[in-house]
């Protein structure tokens, strides 16, 4: 049953002992020293280097159509026998959006807001980056859908490192959406 393992950077270790993911998603600014779990191969490791912002800033990667579809590639090439992690610095903007796109990808019917509603549930502080939603939302043909839905979550609650969690990706987990 596949489900992807939300983290923050701190947290990869602990995750990967409890979840023993197949592939990881690292959705990180900078050049912070990110250890690989022994779980996952090289090959089955994507990191996309882009800040937490939502419009331009002078000297920061705005997150763009290509990391996204990196994303969305990375998650519909994962065989899903086993989870796969996806985290960024603090497990709250960068990682949520991607496992948001990632379930939203691989369930081209799932509706937006009953995703949005599992990611609250799931994570009191997931505050997806819009700008990554935005560009997915559009990639994926949603016509603003999800962009509506996590808007209507809100931000999650205030915080330094978001707890971990879990969040269903396949059909077999279609009755927690």
């Amino acid at each position: 049953m596949p489900y992807l393992a939300v983290c923050s950077l701190a947290r990869i270790a602990d995750t990967a002992r409890r979840h023993a993911p197949s592939h990881m998603l690292t959705v990180i600014s900078g050049d912070p020293d990110v250890q690989r779990p022994e779980s996952v191969e090289p090959d089955h490791h994507l990191r996309l280097a882009m800040n937490d912002v939502f419009r331009d800033v002078p000297g920061l990667v705005t997150p763009a159509e290509d990391h996204v579809r990196a994303i969305i590639d990375f998650g519909r090439n994962w065989d899903r026998t086993a989870p796969m992690l996806i985290h960024c610095f603090a497990g709250v903007s960068r990682s949520t959006a991607s496992a948001y796109m990632i379930a939203l990808a691989l369930n081209p019917d799932l509706d937006a807001m009953m995703a949005a509603r599992l990611l609250r549930l799931r994570s009191s502080t997931a505050t997806p980056n819009p700008k990554l939603v935005a560009i997915a939302d559009n990639v994926l043909g949603r016509g603003g859908a999800m962009v509506d839905a996590i808007r209507s979550i809100g931000r999650g609650a205030d915080c330094f490192e978001g707890a971990p969690f879990v969040f269903p990706v396949s059909d077999d987990h279609a009755d927690q959406f």
